[in-house]
């Protein structure tokens, strides 16, 4: 006799597998069923097969770029089974960031308030909330506010200066990555929360421990990273958290505290958290005349995350991947160094706003670097609503997600000949003006482009001015040459073995 139940349950099984397929493979026709070019993906990774193990997704976007590129205007790719709209041409990224930009303001990122404060940041968020958030943060980021931090920095970049001696006097090579993540971290912990954080004498401190568990992920940290990013009411559903919690509960804690003690005392600094204290507290920042309404604290909280953890981040890799390219180009760096030094010169040995501003070599420098080695090297963007590509049929649904493949542009050979080599006079006036206004968008571009951009710059041309001013750099045997990217960086481009460098005095 044959037990009814024990036949319907492998029977409904091999039905959920069938559909499963089905669905599956419905999911990968995607780009081919609207006739669209597209990297062909397989099961269950889509085309992210070794990607955050074996290589860096940057790399993944650059091989896929060069694959599509010149097929169509846009490609395809696939994040597991959700497909992604690749932009291959440059005017139709101007849709993308700027024209249709009511279509795109969404980055798609993961966010879940209740279970995960820190992931509701500006970067992170979208629709109303984020125009609102932008509109009140904008006036702390403006010219006037960046003048009044560069006291702060300064501060921190005399120290740094004074901790590169040591490493010069030693004669021995230094990891500079982790050397110059410290100067980031002392200079967002001063700027951001008014705290002395001492990583420069102590490698070990709690805001550089953090800062490196921010970036660092472990076994199945970036697939789960990519699931939630992809599939967020599953994630929210199951409590999903984009940060660890004991990095969740330090910030908060240390937020907490300092601002308790600076309302207490009426402690006033030039810095990014006493600008959103006085958002907290009144909706206005001094010497502002828009009200543009109170912020909670988890709000102030995330936004000085954010600060922090993007601000030291991507100022350090900027200036070790800087100072990888002078190190193997000596004379782009006796030149670098002659302005630097002429200039100083010019204002009195101080490394004051004006004079950091007119370093335009040294700009051109970070410019080529950023060309090279763009921190993120893709930028995702999400459909709120259906989109039909211009002067095609192709029709996206809303929800539909976008990946601009910064990296693939900025080494594109018919954009920048010789993509290998690093050359800052790409970046004179003259030939930027030369180019497509969307051939170099390591910040991204238009109403969502990178908000902390002056201060990223400014942190950056200090700290190179400051060690290339006394110092000079060259390369050892461990330099890494060619550049490998460590895969689990977090979507960040980072060396795979750090940056191994000899410091001497000039």
């Amino acid at each position: 006799m044959v037990c009814l139940d024990c036949s319907i349950v492998p029977l409904s099984l091999i039905t959920l597998v069938i559909l499963g397929y089905l669905w599956v493979k419905k999911q990968f026709r995607f780009f081919e069923d609207k006739g669209i070019p597209f990297v062909k993906p397989t099961f269950p990774f889509g085309n992210l097969s070794g990607v955050g193990k074996d290589r860096h997704m940057g790399v993944f976007i650059n091989e896929a770029y060069k694959e599509l590129k010149g097929k169509d205007v846009v490609g395809g790719i696939f994040f597991f089974t959700s497909p992604s709209v690749m932009p291959l041409d440059l005017d139709f990224l101007k849709h993308v960031f700027v024209k249709d930009f009511q279509y795109f303001h969404d980055r798609g990122m993961y966010v879940n308030e209740k279970d995960d404060p820190l992931s509701a940041h500006l970067f992170s968020i979208a629709g109303q909330k984020w125009k609102h958030l932008r509109n009140k943060l904008s006036p702390t980021f403006t010219s006037g506010k960046m003048k009044m931090m560069h006291s702060t920095l300064i501060a921190v970049a005399h120290e740094f200066q004074k901790y590169l001696g040591e490493c010069a006097d030693n004669e021995e090579e230094v990891e500079l990555k982790d050397v110059l993540a410290r100067f980031t971290t002392d200079v967002i912990g001063s700027c951001a929360f008014g705290i002395e954080c001492n990583s420069l004498k102590d490698p070990n401190t709690q805001f550089r421990e953090m800062g490196k568990k921010t970036f660092e992920l472990k076994g199945f940290d970036f697939i789960r990273i990519l699931f939630i990013t992809m599939f967020p009411n599953i994630g929210r559903a199951l409590r999903m958290k984009m940060n660890k919690d004991d990095v969740t509960d330090f910030f908060m804690n240390v937020l907490r505290e300092t601002i308790e003690y600076r309302e207490k005392n009426d402690v006033k600094r030039n810095d990014f958290l006493s600008l959103l204290i006085q958002l907290k507290n009144t909706g206005k920042i001094e010497g502002e005349d828009t009200d543009f309404g109170k912020i909670t604290f988890e709000e102030l909280a995330a936004q000085t995350f954010l600060f922090f953890a993007a601000g030291f981040e991507t100022s350090s890799s900027t200036m070790t991947f800087a100072l990888y390219e002078l190190a193997k180009e000596q004379e782009i760096q006796d030149r670098v160094r002659e302005e630097i030094n002429r200039v100083l010169g010019e204002h009195n040995g101080e490394y004051s706003y004006d004079a950091c501003m007119e370093m335009k070599y040294l700009d051109q420098v970070i410019k080529e670097t950023l060309r090279i080695h763009p921190i993120v090297p893709n930028l995702v963007r999400t459909l709120n609503k259906d989109y039909k590509i211009p002067n095609r049929d192709y029709v996206f649904k809303e929800g539909t997600f976008f990946t601009v493949p910064v990296i693939g542009i900025h080494n594109d050979p018919d954009i920048y000949p010789d993509p290998a080599k690093f050359d800052p006079d790409r970046f004179t006036e003259e030939n930027i003006k030369n180019r497509h206004p969307f051939a170099w968008i390591p910040f991204g571009e238009g109403p969502r482009n990178c908000i902390g951009m002056r201060f990223g710059m400014m942190q950056t041309r200090v700290g190179l001015a400051t060690l290339l001013s006394k110092y000079r750099i060259k390369l050892t045997s461990r330099t890494p040459i060619p550049m490998d990217y460590l895969p689990s960086s977090a979507g960040v481009l980072s060396p795979r073995d750090g940056m191994w460098l000899k410091i001497e005095k000039a």
